[in-house]
């Protein structure tokens, strides 16, 4: 069974990267979030093995919804993304429950070497 993601970024180019990457490994993509709020929502709704939640995103940033996230489901598997200069934020959305991170600009092979990590656990 494919594993099912939740894809969670404001940028359209990312979101499309992401799907490109993952689609190529036959992973399911179940939705595409553009803020923090929507993401929490779609994650309440589809039940997604996986999220990838980007740091910064307009009406709720992604620490916060991963916060949110993580107080309806503790076992939540999130992928938190970031640009470099995030690292403080990283090392947050890591201490609130994140399971690993990609930083931004990613190769394809970053992100699998994040989600295999993530569902090795």
């Amino acid at each position: 069974m494919r594993k099912r993601i939740l894809i969670a970024d404001d940028t359209t180019f990312m979101r499309e990267m992401l799907k490109s990457a993952l689609d190529k490994e036959k992973y399911e993509i179940v939705g595409e979030a553009t803020t923090g709020q929507q993401a929490i929502d779609m994650y309440k709704e589809k039940k997604p093995d996986l999220l990838i939640l980007d740091i910064n995103m307009p009406v709720m940033n992604g620490i916060d919804a991963l916060t949110h996230v993580m107080e309806l489901d503790p076992k939540a598997k999130v992928i938190m993304c970031s640009d470099q200069k995030q690292e403080p934020m990283i090392v947050l959305a890591l201490k609130k429950g994140a399971k690993d991170f990609v930083i931004k600009p990613f190769l394809s092979s970053d992100v699998m070497r994040a989600l295999n990590k993530v569902f090795k656990e």
